[in-house]
């Protein structure tokens, strides 16, 4: 199966997982160790508006393919409102966690540590 052309629902779903677990990783290393703490640290990492932000900020250096998938993730119809995000940021966040996905799901276990570090390094970064 050709995943670059694959069901992107399919791979934001394993990639939101995947992203999930880096990002549990990442605030375990502040040093909190409270699960309302951590939760809330997570949060910041996982919520819409930062996904986007950082794979917009990723966008311009992926590959073509992997650009075309962003962008198919990013234009899916769905019958799904977000509830507590902008659907525009929505759609930009699905098609990050579509990307982690595809690296998931292929094998490509550097290039999806890369992105996930990527991902929240710039998100510590933002304000």
């Amino acid at each position: 199966m050709d995943l670059l052309h694959g069901n992107t629902a399919a791979l934001a779903f394993i990639g939101d997982a995947a992203y999930e677990l880096y990002v549990r990783r990442h605030v375990m290393g502040l040093g909190l160790s409270h699960a309302d703490r951590l939760h809330a640290a997570a949060t910041r990492y996982v919520r819409a508006s930062a996904q986007a932000g950082a794979v917009k900020l990723m966008y311009d250096g992926l590959p073509e393919g992997e650009q075309a998938l962003v962008r198919r993730a990013r234009n899916r119809k769905t019958a799904n409102k977000p509830r507590n995000a902008d659907p525009a940021e929505y759609k930009w966040a699905t098609a990050f966690e579509a990307l982690l996905g595809y690296y998931c799901a292929s094998g490509q276990e550097d290039r999806l540590r890369e992105a996930a570090e990527t991902a929240i390094g710039i998100i510590d970064g933002m304000k």
